[in-house]
């Protein structure tokens, strides 16, 4: 009886422990601007991603899918959200979703990642 309890408990609390870890991570699909189909492999832009990305507290993970301009990103909503994401990826001088990309970043990007 006593460790039919037991298992019980430990069963009952470990699902608890994995339901509260599923509401902390989240996804978000974001629409961006890329003008070149080669970001993920070019030097400048793709540095710019990895180095930057990354640097979000929270973001454990991204995809950058520039056939159609999106970002996926895999964030610990405990620790950062979806506003102060989509204003990082400004700062790398992009459009995320309704925020525009940081004039002053913008011009830095190559003239490949700008419109035409």
């Amino acid at each position: 009886m006593k460790n039919t309890f037991l298992i019980l408990f430990f069963t009952l609390f470990t699902a608890t422990i994995s339901a509260q870890d599923g509401k902390k991570n989240q996804k978000a699909v974001i629409k961006t601007t890329l003008f070149c189909d080669h970001c993920k492999q070019c030097e400048t832009c793709g540095g710019n991603f990895q180095s930057n990305m990354l640097k979000i507290k929270g973001v454990k993970m991204y995809e950058l899918d520039e056939k159609n301009s999106t970002i996926t990103v895999f964030y610990n909503s405990e620790k950062t959200n979806l506003e102060t994401i989509k204003s990082g990826i400004s700062k790398m001088g992009y459009d995320a979703d309704d925020v525009k990309a940081d004039v002053v970043a913008y011009e830095q990007l190559d003239d490949c990642c700008k419109k035409v």
